[in-house]
C-alpha cells in the first residue's frame, strides 16, 4: 500500500512539475504570391489552403500572404531555395535566372491555347520540369497556375497593328525572352518590378503592360490604362514551389498532403479561369477601358519566331529543348 502511494505520489509531482501531455501544435506554412487576393494567384492559394487544412485535420495550416507583402517573385523565389519561406507562387520567367530551361514556356507564341497550357505542365513535360527544377534549382513544383495570354494594354492610343506599339514605353518583368519579344516589335520594354508596376503606369513613367484580363482587373489597372488589345504572345503559368531544403524535412504524410493539394488547386484554377477571365473583361469595358484586337498577328508572330527565337536557343538549354515541347504539343 505505501509503495502504490507513493507511486501516486511521484505520479502527481510529475504532473505538476512539466503539466499534462499536450496535443501536437499544428504546423503553420507561409504561401506567399504577387497578386491581388482575388486574383488567379488568390484563388489558386486559397483552394490549395484549403485543401491542405482540410486533408491534415487542421495539423497544417496555410498562412496567405498576397499582393507581394513577402518581397518580389524572384525574393519569394530565393527565399523558398533557401528554406525561410515555405511556399510560393511565381511567374515561370521569373525563374529563369535559377533554372533557364523554364524559359521555354516563356516563347512567344509557343503556347498557341489553353490546351497547350495544360498539356505543357502535365504528363511528361510537367514531370519534366520538376525534376529539373529539384536538380538544378534546389525546388519543386507543386502545381502551376493558369492565367491565360498576356494581353497588352496602354493609355496612349490604341493597338491594332505593329504600327501602333512602335516606340510604346511597356513595362515587363525582369525576362530576357519577354523584353527582346519587345523589341522584335519596334516598342521600348522597361523592366519594373510587379509590385511598382501600377504607379510607373499612373505616374506615366510607362506607357503600358502586358497581363491577363483578371490580373489586369484585379491590379485595377482600368484606372490607368485606356485601351487594352488582345495579343497570344505569352501563355502567363505561376508554378507554385517549394525549396527542397522544407521538402527534405517533411514525414511522408506531410508530403502526400502537399502534393494532393498543389493537384486539385491547379484543377480548380483551371475552371476558374475559364468563368472569370470573361467577366473580367467585360468589368474593365465597363470601367472604360476600349477593347480591340490585331489585324496582323501574323506578322507579329513571324517576328517574334525569326528574331527571339534563335536569339534564344542556348538561354534555353539548346533547341532541343524547344524541339521537345513542339513535338509534344503537336502530338495527337
Amino acid at each position: 500500500m505505501l509503495r502504490k502511494t507513493c507511486v501516486v505520489a511521484i505520479a502527481l509531482m510529475t504532473l505538476a512539475l512539466f503539466g499534462l501531455p499536450a496535443a501536437q501544435a499544428a504546423q503553420t506554412f507561409k504561401l506567399g504570391f504577387g497578386d491581388p487576393p482575388d486574383s488567379d494567384q488568390g484563388a489558386y492559394a486559397e483552394r490549395f489552403k484549403a485543401v491542405v487544412e482540410g486533408l491534415s485535420d487542421g495539423e497544417i495550416k496555410i498562412e496567405l500572404f498576397s499582393g507581394g507583402a513577402l518581397g518580389t517573385e524572384t525574393e519569394m523565389l530565393q527565399s523558398a531555395r533557401k528554406g525561410t519561406l515555405d511556399l510560393a507562387l511565381v511567374f515561370s520567367g521569373n525563374a529563369v535566372p535559377f533554372v533557364k530551361e523554364l524559359g521555354t514556356l516563356t516563347m512567344p507564341y509557343l503556347i498557341k491555347n489553353e490546351y497547350d497550357a495544360v498539356k505543357v505542365t502535365t504528363g511528361e513535360l510537367g514531370k519534366m520540369w520538376n525534376e529539373i527544377c529539384i536538380k538544378k534549382g534546389g525546388f519543386r513544383i507543386l502545381g502551376w497556375t493558369y492565367s491565360n495570354f498576356r494581353h497588352i494594354t496602354n493609355n496612349t492610343r490604341p493597338i491594332t497593328s505593329l504600327e501602333d506599339i512602335k516606340g510604346m514605353k511597356i513595362r515587363v518583368p525582369q525576362n530576357k525572352i519577354h523584353m527582346a519579344t519587345y523589341k522584335a516589335w519596334d516598342a521600348n520594354p522597361v523592366p519594373i518590378s510587379w509590385p511598382e508596376t501600377f504607379t510607373a503606369l499612373q505616374q506615366g513613367v510607362v506607357d503600358g503592360q502586358d497581363n491577363p484580363y483578371i490580373v489586369c482587373y484585379t491590379s485595377k489597372f482600368q484606372e490607368v490604362q485606356k485601351y487594352m488589345t488582345e495579343v497570344h504572345h505569352q501563355y502567363a503559368l505561376q508554378p507554385l514551389i517549394i525549396g527542397e531544403r522544407s521538402w527534405k524535412k517533411f514525414d511522408d504524410k506531410t508530403r502526400d498532403i502537399l502534393i494532393r493539394a498543389g493537384i486539385e488547386a491547379q484543377q480548380y484554377n483551371l475552371l476558374f479561369q475559364v468563368s472569370e477571365a470573361s467577366k473580367a473583361k467585360a468589368a474593365m469595358e465597363a470601367a472604360g477601358v476600349q477593347m480591340d484586337n490585331l489585324t496582323d498577328e501574323d506578322e507579329w508572330i513571324r517576328l517574334a519566331k525569326e528574331k527571339v527565337w534563335p536569339e534564344f536557343y542556348d538561354f534555353i538549354g539548346g533547341k532541343e529543348m524547344l524541339d521537345k515541347v513542339q513535338d509534344t504539343l503537336e502530338a495527337k
